[in-house]
C-alpha cells in the first residue's frame, strides 16, 4: 500500500471511496474519504484496490467519469458472449472485452457492475464466473415476482388510503389475502401477524389487534359490532351454493314420502305456540276425545326427514351446523330457510308431514298409553304464547282445547315434581337488535302458555325415550346425574326466588347424552329424547330418523356405536354454538347498558363470587341480566339496591356500576 491509493471499502453497507494517508500501526492505514472522514482500515476492510497517485478532491470527478460505464445491459452483454465457455472474468478483463480498454476508471466500473451483479455473474476468489442459462432465467423469474408483488403491494397501499378517504374502491383478487391478514390479526392476536403488522406501520397506526379492528371497520369491512365471537367459531354463516341449489331442488321436486300410509290427523284442531318473530315453526297441539270419553293429547313434531335422507348433503349440512344459531341480530338456521320456514315448518293452512306423539294421562300425570305416528295435520291457529295466555284468562269456550292443555300441562307438572323434578325459575330475557342497531331487551315471564308448551314438549321427550327404551332402539337418550343440593334447611335460610334458584342452579350437575336410557334427574323422568325441534336441533334429527323407521319396520339406519359417533362431533359443535349464543348476547346486553348509562335499574345480590373482597353477581331485576359487582358496604343475600352504569365496553367485556344511595 503506497499514499495516494484510491480505495473502495465498506462503511455500514454503503459504497465508499477513500485515499491512503499514511499507515496506522503494524498493518492498518488510515484512508481519507471524499468527505474528508478518516478510516483507520485493515487490510481485509478493503474490497477494492483501484490505483496510485490520487487525491482526495479526485474522488468526485472519479465518480463522474464511472456513471456512462454502468449499464448493467452491458453485463448481459458480456455474459452472453462468456457463458457458452462457463470462464471466470476479472473487472480487468471485463473492461478490456466491453470497452476495450483497461484505465482505473472503466476497469473499476466493471467491477461495480461485477459486485452488484445479482443475475448473470458469481464471485470465486478474484474472479466472477457465469452463471448457467438455466440459473439465471430461475433468478430473473424470482425477480420478477418479487417487482410484481413489490407493485402489487403499492397498489394495495394505494387503494387502501382511497378508501380511507371515503373514495369508491374495487378490490382486487390479490387484495384478499391482505385483508384477510387483519382480520386473522383481530380474531387470534397472540399469533404472529407479520403482514398485518407491515400493513398497519405502513398507515403509521399502531400495530395492535385493536387498531387492525379499527381499521376493517373504517375500510367497511366489518361493523363496529362485528360479532367476533362467532368468527372465532367454526359455525358457517352462509350455505354453499351447491346445499342451496339442493334445497331449491327439494322444493321444486320433493323426494317420494317413505311414509306412504301415513295417519291422516287432518281433521283435529291443531294450535302452534311460539313467539311472534319466530320462523322455524317446529311443534303443534291438539286434544282428541277418545271413544271412552278420555282426553288424548296429541304433540306434533315437524317432519323434516320428509324432504331429506340421513347422509344426504342436506343432511350432512344440518350435522355439520349441529343447531341452529339463534343471535340478538338474526337466526342462522341448521338448514337452508327456504326449506326451514317452508316445507318443514308446521305453518297454517297448510298440509303439513308431521311425526305426532299421542299420549293418554292418568289421573296423577304420569302416561297411561302412548303411540307415536308419521302424520298429516294442518295446522288450524299460529298463536303467541300472549294469545294464549289471553285466551286462558278470558277462558274463551270455543277453543277449550286451550283449557285442556292447560290442565293437563300443570298434572304433568305435579307429576314430575312429585318424581323428584327440580324446579329452578330464574328470570330470562331475549335480546334484539334491529337492522338500525337498535336494541331491545324483553323479560320474558313465566306465563301459563310457555309452561304449558314447555310441559307438552317435555312429555313428547318422555314419550320418544320410552319407545326407545321399550324397543331397544339405540337414541340420544339426555340423561343428568342428581345434584347434590343443599340442605333444606339450608335453602330455606336464603331468600325465595332467585337467590334461592340460583344457589340451586349452581349445584345442577351438565345433563349427558347417550345411546341408552338414563334417569334425568332435573326433569324427574327416567327415560328423555330430545324430538322436538329436528328442524333446528340435529339430535332430535337423529332421534327421528331412528324411530321412523322403526315405526316403518324397517332396520334402524345407525348402530349404537354409528350413532354414539355422529353424537360425540354434534355435540361439541353444538356447545360450541351455544358459547357464540351466550357470548354474543352479553356482548349486546352490555351495550344496551352502556348506550343507557343514565337509567337507574334496580339490583338484586344473588350471590358472592368473592365475598373476601365485595365481589359479587347481581340481577338486573328489569332486564333480567346478571352481572358481577363489587361492593364495599354490608350487605345479605337478596338485598336490593339502585345501580348505574358508570362505564361498559362490551368488546372488553367490562362493566362497572355505582350505587345510587338513597336518604332515609
Amino acid at each position: 500500500m503506497e499514499k495516494g491509493t484510491l480505495i473502495e471499502f465498506r462503511l455500514h453497507g454503503e459504497r465508499r471511496l477513500a485515499v491512503a494517508d499514511r499507515p496506522e500501526g503494524k498493518k492498518n492505514w488510515l484512508f481519507i474519504d471524499e468527505k474528508g472522514q478518516s478510516h483507520a482500515l485493515k487490510p481485509q476492510r478493503i474490497d477494492y484496490e483501484i490505483a496510485r497517485g490520487y487525491e482526495v478532491k479526485d474522488i468526485p470527478n472519479f465518480l463522474a467519469a464511472i456513471k456512462p460505464y454502468l449499464d448493467p445491459a452491458n453485463l448481459e452483454v458480456a455474459w452472453e458472449l462468456l457463458v457458452e465457455d462457463g470462464e471466470g472474468v476479472t473487472p480487468a478483463d471485463l473492461a478490456q472485452l466491453l470497452y476495450s480498454e483497461d484505465t482505473p476508471t472503466v476497469c473499476y466500473a466493471a467491477y461495480v457492475l461485477l459486485a452488484e451483479d445479482k443475475i448473470y455473474f458469481k464471485r470465486k476468489a478474484e474472479t466472477y464466473e457465469p452463471r448457467p442459462s438455466s440459473q439465471v432465467e430461475e433468478i430473473k423469474h424470482q425477480i420478477a415476482v418479487q417487482e410484481q408483488r413489490q407493485r402489487d403491494r403499492e397498489e394495495f397501499l394505494e387503494r387502501l388510503k382511497q378508501s380511507l378517504a371515503g373514495e369508491t374502491v374495487t378490490w382486487q383478487d390479490g387484495d384478499r389475502p391482505r385483508l384477510e391478514s387483519l382480520e386473522k390479526f383481530v380474531l387470534q392476536p397472540d399469533k404472529n401477524h407479520r403482514l398485518a403488522q407491515e400493513i398497519l406501520a405502513t398507515l403509521d397506526r399502531p400495530q395492535t389487534a385493536e387498531a387492525a379492528f379499527k381499521l376493517l371497520v373504517e375500510l367497511g369491512r366489518w361493523s363496529i359490532h362485528e360479532n367476533l365471537f362467532l368468527r372465532r367459531s367454526a359455525y358457517p354463516v352462509q350455505f354453499a351454493q351447491p346445499i342451496l341449489d339442493v334445497a331449491r331442488d327439494r322444493l321444486i321436486s320433493p323426494p317420494e314420502d317413505r311414509d306412504g300410509d301415513r295417519l291422516d290427523l287432518t281433521h283435529l284442531k291443531v294450535y302452534t305456540i311460539d313467539d311472534a318473530a319466530t320462523e322455524e315453526i317446529d311443534d303443534g297441539l291438539s286434544v282428541e276425545v277418545t271413544a271412552q270419553g278420555s282426553q288424548k293429547l296429541w304433540i306434533h313434531i315437524a317432519d323434516p326427514t320428509r324432504l331429506i335422507t340421513l347422509g344426504d348433503v342436506l343432511d350432512l349440512e344440518a350435522r355439520r351446523r349441529s343447531t341452529s344459531l339463534y343471535l340478538p341480530t338474526g337466526t342462522i338456521p341448521m338448514f337452508p330457510k327456504e326449506l326451514a320456514t317452508g316445507p318443514m315448518s308446521l305453518v297454517q293452512g297448510q298440509q303439513c308431514a308431521a311425526l305426532s306423539f299421542a299420549v293418554v294421562l292418568n289421573e296423577d300425570g304420569s302416561p297411561q298409553t302412548y303411540s307415536i305416528h308419521a302424520s298429516w295435520i294442518k295446522p288450524t291457529y299460529r298463536l303467541t304464547y300472549d294469545d294464549v295466555d289471553e285466551m286462558l284468562e278470558l277462558g274463551i269456550q270455543a277453543e277449550l282445547e286451550i283449557a285442556h292443555l292447560a290442565k293437563a300441562a300443570l298434572l304433568r307438572q305435579q307429576w314430575r315434581k312429585s318424581c323428584g323434578a327440580i324446579d329452578i325459575r330464574m328470570p330470562e330475557s331475549s335480546i334484539k337488535v334491529k337492522e338500525d342497531d337498535e336494541i331491545a331487551i324483553e323479560l320474558l315471564d313465566d306465563s301459563l302458555s310457555r309452561q304449558l308448551v314447555a310441559e307438552m314438549m317435555i312429555l313428547a321427550g318422555e314419550v320418544a325415550g320410552c319407545y326407545g327404551k321399550d324397543n331397544s332402539l339405540a337414541l340420544p337418550f339426555r340423561g343428568q346425574p342428581q345434584p347434590e343440593l343443599p340442605p333444606e334447611e339450608e335453602l330455606l335460610q336464603l331468600p325465595a326466588g332467585p337467590v334461592r334458584f340460583s344457589a340451586m342452579r349452581r349445584c345442577m350437575p351438565r345433563s349427558e347424552m347417550g345411546i341408552t336410557p338414563a334417569r334425568h334427574a332435573g326433569l324427574g323422568l327416567d327415560t328423555y329424547t330430545q324430538v322436538t325441534s329436528p328442524i333446528r336441533r340435529y339430535t332430535d334429527l337423529l332421534a327421528h330418523f331412528q324411530i321412523k323407521a322403526h315405526l316403518r319396520g324397517e332396520e334402524i339406519p345407525l348402530t349404537g356405536e354409528e350413532l354414539q359417533a355422529i353424537m360425540f362431533s354434534v355435540t361439541a359443535s353444538a356447545y360450541e354454538a351455544t358459547q357464540v349464543e351466550r357470548q354474543t348476547n352479553r356482548y349486546w346486553g352490555l351495550e344496551y347498558l352502556r348506550r343507557n348509562a343514565d337509567e337507574v335499574w334496580q339490583a338484586m345480590i344473588l350471590r358472592w363470587l368473592r365475598e373476601d373482597d365485595g365481589l359479587c353477581l347481581i340481577l338486573l331485576e328489569d332486564l333480567g341480566l346478571e352481572l358481577p359487582h363489587r361492593i364495599s358496604r354490608s350487605v345479605a343475600l337478596g338485598d336490593r339496591f339502585e345501580v348505574q352504569v358508570s362505564s361498559a365496553d362490551p368488546r372488553l367485556d367490562t362493566i362497572r356500576f355505582r350505587e345510587l344511595v338513597t336518604s332515609e
